[in-house]
């Protein structure tokens, strides 16, 4: 709502409320949602990004389809600590190559879908994370798979969201 009204203030500046010139009709309350909604289709749409830190452990994860990752940590409020990151195929004997399903904990159905590849001769690897549902249906991200310690791992890249223009 505070948005909706500073964008109504700058267009009543705009069309010379405050610009020493006369206004020939009154801006009245009720004539706001026409003004803003002249705005917003002038305005380009902001994309939110940064960087995307994690680390997970796979305790429970023996390299057969269906099994998860936990993420112990994130610096990404929309993907906390304690998301499991399921694992759709099974790994081969050099790498897993799979699509992933992150699943958040908390309410509504708000998962994001993405592939992993990681290369198991040297423990690195890459994640691609392309939309889902809920909060995360225009959410990107990718991010570098690095082994830490035992079954710890490190995710580390970028995130973005953004709708289809």
């Amino acid at each position: 709502m505070k948005y909706q009204t500073a964008l109504s203030l700058l267009a009543f500046l705009a069309l010379g409320g405050c610009g020493g010139g006369s206004v020939t009709s009154p801006v009245s309350r009720d004539a706001a949602p026409s003004v803003d909604a002249a705005l917003f289709s002038s305005v380009p749409s902001f994309v939110r990004s940064g960087d995307l830190n994690a680390t997970k452990e796979c305790s429970t994860f023996h390299r057969r389809a269906g099994e998860f990752c936990t993420l112990t940590s994130s610096n990404l409020e929309a993907i906390p600590a304690g998301t499991r990151v399921y694992y759709l195929s099974a790994a081969g004997a050099t790498s897993l190559d799979t699509d992933v399903i992150l699943d958040p904990p908390g309410p509504g159905n708000n998962t994001v879908f993405g592939h992993v590849f990681l290369d198991f001769s040297t423990l690195t690897g890459q994640v691609t994370l392309t939309g889902g549902t809920g909060k995360f249906t225009h959410f990107n991200a990718s991010v570098v798979v690095t082994h830490l310690t035992g079954v710890n791992w490190a995710w580390d890249g970028t995130y973005s969201y953004s709708p289809p223009q």
